[in-house]
């Protein structure tokens, strides 16, 4: 595989452990002295972006927001400020409502999802009733699985597949893996093309997959999500594998 121009790199269950929240083996050294431009490409959605980068620099992560995006710096762009159904969690729905949308379950413009592990049956009787009645989906990412307290949990994109199918509406995507998100995430490292880029990532489904059809190139981790990818990579078609997997982000030193 041709090196790379730069990197867009995940941060849950690539940089940092999805349970204790630490670095994984690796990161620092990788991150701290790569000579090449990379984004972190994270679909945090429950904490301000500055207060998440402060945290990664805290833990000695040498980055700033040259080198951050997130799907609350484009959420603007795909829904401005309006009457959203929002479901999530609670810091979530602050965010929204810090950031001027207004929360209404009863006359909304949109149901915009976030991410909780606990969603109701109800919550999604009421998802599908206001739809049905004229509200937009709209997803803040589309993640496949959501990893939390060593459980895994459906991600927004298999919400967003559900919904869909039950009220035949289409939906769009602020966060990994829409083409928006990873435009601006390229214009932002400076590449002219996809094909410039690797993409390194835990989740092969919800980031790699998406990116890899703009033709970037990719790399899968086993230290977050998934462990064992064989038969996951042998479901997918050729052109959707990833480029190659890899322990965790520490072993990518023996590539560049």
């Amino acid at each position: 595989m041709e090196a790379s121009v730069g990197y867009f790199i995940d941060i849950q269950g690539t940089l940092i452990d999805d349970l204790d929240k630490k670095p994984i083996d690796g990161a620092l050294e990788f991150i701290n002295h790569l000579d090449k431009p990379y984004i972190l490409v994270t679909n945090n959605t429950k904490i301000p972006s500055s207060k998440l980068l402060s945290y990664l620099r805290f833990l000695g992560f040498k980055c700033d927001e040259n080198n951050y995006i997130d799907p609350l710096m484009v959420l603007h762009e795909v829904l401005p400020p309006q009457r959203v159904a929002a479901y999530g969690a609670e810091k979530f729905l602050n965010l929204l409502e810090s950031d001027g949308y207004t929360i209404d379950f009863e006359n909304p413009n949109a149901v915009l999802i976030g991410m909780k592990k606990d969603f109701s049956a109800d919550e999604y009787a009421q998802m599908i009733e206001l739809i049905l009645k004229g509200a937009e989906l709209v997803g803040m990412h589309a993640t496949t699985i959501y990893a939390k307290d060593g459980k895994k949990y459906p991600g927004i994109g298999a919400i967003l597949n559900m919904l869909s199918y039950a009220t035949n509406c289409k939906y769009r995507v602020v966060g990994k893996p829409s083409e928006l998100f990873y435009t601006k995430a390229l214009q932002k490292l400076g590449c002219a093309k996809f094909s410039e880029v690797e993409m390194i990532s835990d989740d092969l489904v919800g980031d790699l997959v998406g990116i890899k059809k703009l033709g970037a190139k990719t790399t899968l981790v086993l230290s977050g999500k998934i462990k064992d990818a064989t038969a996951l990579i042998e479901s997918l078609e050729p052109l959707q594998r990833p480029d190659r997997v890899i322990e965790h982000i520490g072993k990518m030193n023996r590539w560049i």
